[in-house]
């Protein structure tokens, strides 16, 4: 099996824990997916100084990840949905798998993403945006097939969850917040 071509588009707090995970890693997730996952390319509107990228090629051209013929699957971790919806769409007209945590993406463009990637034969993974990256959507998926599921509603969502439990303990959102983000639980741009 030929090795795996990953490119990481935005380095945040969940960028960059993924960029550290993929690296740190590396050996076992090898063993695991019977291939090498190597990242092949980083783009982030903002460079980040403060990590050591290795030699991998950075640039803060977000697309210049998609536009790479040698990239396989793109990660989308870049958070909204205007800009990162034409970025997966991008990466899908391209014929390159998607992993996105993006829940904004996924809630506001999901079903056009999906009929695109069915289209083009690609995949696009979303479980990392979905239950705080439990992995309820194989479960609901797979292990429910003979289900009909209508709808399903609910916080189960890792920051909500933490937050909701400090405001139940009688703390203040903008306060409980603030701790959140400087644990790196959420996003410095939580909206």
């Amino acid at each position: 099996m030929k090795d795996v071509s990953v490119g990481i588009c935005g380095l945040g707090t969940v960028g960059s824990g993924t960029f550290n995970v993929l690296t740190r890693n590396a050996r076992l997730i090898a063993g695991r997916a019977g291939c090498k996952i190597r990242i092949t390319r980083i783009a982030s509107r903002r460079p980040r100084n403060d990590m050591d990228l290795g030699d991998v090629p950075f640039s803060t051209d977000i697309f210049d990840v998609v536009n790479d013929p040698g990239v396989d699957i793109v990660v989308e971790l870049i958070g909204g949905y205007d800009t990162a919806k034409e970025l997966v769409m991008a990466a899908i007209s391209n014929g390159k798998h998607v992993v996105t945590a993006n829940k904004a993406l996924i809630a506001v463009h999901g079903n056009e993403i999906f009929a695109a990637a069915q289209k083009a034969g690609v995949v696009v993974a979303y479980e990392a945006g979905v239950a705080g990256g439990i992995p309820v959507m194989k479960a609901i998926r797979e292990g429910m097939a003979g289900n009909r599921i209508d709808w399903i509603a609910g916080i189960i969502n890792g920051t909500g969850n933490y937050i909701l439990t400090e405001m139940r303990a009688g703390r203040e959102f903008a306060e409980v917040l603030k701790e959140a983000q400087d644990l790196g639980y959420a996003e410095a741009d939580p909206t």
